[in-house]
């Protein structure tokens, strides 16, 4: 890790907005219309009735109750199974992505992603039987796994210092822009009846073409390059991606030292994060996907469709309510973009934890006071509407916040040797909770109630805390210089020094 870092001081590099790295760029985010896409799909068709009658006709009749409580509508293990049945094979296939990753570079692990995701959507979209529609969900879960493991690692590798937050934070304008087309779609095919959730489900085939070809016509990152040793590949990749007449010497030179300093510790990665020298990476790798997977996210990017429907929407205004959500989303993340690297990353983190959590303290209590109410299944229209209004405020500050960041940290912390285990182990743990709140999310809502909210605010708080607590500012700091950035913070400073301490008395 010394590598990061000559003399005390962080290099800065030459180079600036070239054709290329906007191209290269963008190509790699669109991996996100992957993600996107199947999170917004999935939450829509649960709730069509034509899904619903083909499929779980008992979930059907159930909302049809008048005896049914307003909050249990959705309470169905197997519905609830359909759509988190892709988060447990994200898991797997993330930590199986590290390794290929390192083996075989980020453009081919996108590539692989892109086919698996093609696969699992023309599965899905034939579908004849609950069995094969969860067949294909763990086909698109592969291949969101590969994308999501190597996309955001290949555009922090290739994105200028000065603008990696906004380049990395680009893959999530690609997740945000494909749950939008999802929402609309979804509203489209909604009074189809019969077989208009198959097009839905079959539209998923497009982002997968996109990204399949995309990755065939892209270069793959120089650091990649450099780790399978094909140094002069690297060379020219890094030159074509800064511009032709920039001097890429000192990127290039802090390239190869900080592959070559992984190299020389191949004892393995695992090994190494358990060392005091990477605990504030190790630290970050686990609690950055643990506590964005308790910001209530489940509720707004997978059952708002179903929340809507819950506090007394019909089928379409519920996918409505959820397109507006998705939009608002949208709208966060490109206003992020702009400022992330200009404020900062501590900046949003807070201000965006203290607006979320003040948004669904206000969710919780006009539901504890108006659904459910009276023998009434919904609530009064008005109250309805605020719901929605908190949720696009809610939905607003995470997206300026931890929705947009979390990408950006996740990619940035590592140094070389690192880097695609952490990213691995970081995007396993989150679709872990992913897969977890997916399918306890109705029972919890039918036990909990209005006390669902009150939970994920107080995670927010605690989150937040951390945040100001622990997370060191790194905008605009080379990702090979960041071991700076950690030795200087009040706390992380000590493991860095120890180890510093302990490997010089080993070498006596």
């Amino acid at each position: 890790m010394s590598s990061m870092v000559e003399g005390g001081r962080e290099h800065s590099y030459s180079g600036g907005l070239t054709v290329s790295v906007v191209a290269i760029c963008l190509m790699a985010a669109s991996c996100g219309l992957l993600f996107g896409y199947h999170v917004g799909v999935a939450g829509g068709v649960t709730q069509m009735e034509s899904f619903l009658k083909k499929f779980f006709p008992e979930v059907l009749s159930s909302m049809k109750s008048a005896k049914r409580d307003a909050y249990c509508k959705y309470d169905n293990q197997l519905l609830t199974a359909f759509t988190s049945s892709m988060y447990i094979a994200s898991s797997l296939s993330s930590l199986v992505a590290g390794r290929v990753t390192r083996r075989v570079g980020r453009q081919a692990v996108m590539l692989i992603g892109g086919i698996l995701f093609l696969a699992g959507s023309i599965i899905n979209a034939v579908a004849i039987s609950v069995a094969m529609l969860i067949i294909g969900q763990m086909m698109l879960g592969f291949g969101v796994g590969f994308t999501t493991q190597a996309a955001p690692l290949y555009l922090a590798e290739t994105s200028p210092a000065r603008w990696r937050g906004a380049f990395t934070i680009a893959y999530h304008i690609f997740v945000c822009t494909g749950s939008v087309v999802a929402s609309i779609v979804n509203y489209l095919t909604n009074p189809i009846p019969k077989w208009g959730w198959r097009i839905s489900l079959g539209v998923a085939a497009v982002p997968a073409s996109i990204v399949t070809v995309g990755a065939l016509l892209v270069t793959d990152s120089p650091t990649s390059l450099v780790l399978r040793g094909k140094t002069d590949e690297a060379r020219t990749s890094l030159q074509w991606i800064r511009g032709s007449d920039v001097n890429i010497e000192v990127e290039f030179k802090d390239i190869v030292c900080a592959v070559e300093e992984a190299c020389r510790n191949e004892e393995g990665a695992f090994k190494r994060l358990r060392s005091k020298c990477y605990r504030p990476c190790t630290v970050m790798m686990v609690a950055i996907p643990v506590f964005f997977q308790f910001t209530g996210m489940v509720v707004v990017f997978v059952f708002a469709p179903v929340l809507f429907r819950t506090v007394g929407f019909n089928s379409e205004k519920a996918i409505l309510g959820s397109a507006i959500i998705n939009l608002v989303t949208l709208f966060a993340v490109v206003i992020s973009t702009f400022i992330v690297d200009r404020f900062g990353r501590r900046f949003l983190f807070l201000s965006g934890g203290i607006s979320m959590m003040l948004c669904q303290v206000l969710v919780s209590w006009i539901l504890a006071e108006h659904l459910g109410k009276h023998n009434a299944v919904t609530m009064a229209r008005n109250y309805a509407v605020a719901v929605l209004v908190l949720m696009c405020l809610y939905t607003f500050s995470l997206g300026l916040s931890w929705d947009s960041l979390k990408w950006v940290i996740l990619s940035e912390i590592h140094p070389v040797d690192t880097r695609s285990v952490g990213q691995a182990i970081s995007m396993s743990i989150a679709f872990v909770i992913y897969f977890v709140q997916a399918q306890v999310f109705t029972t919890l809502l039918c036990h909990l109630k209005f006390g669902i909210f009150l939970f994920f605010a107080g995670c927010v708080m605690t989150m937040t805390a951390f945040i100001a607590a622990f997370l060191p500012e790194t905008k605009g700091v080379p990702l090979e210089a960041l071991q700076a950035v950690w030795a200087r913070h009040w706390y992380w400073r000590r493991f860095i020094v120890q180890d510093a301490k302990h490997e010089l008395d080993q070498s006596g």
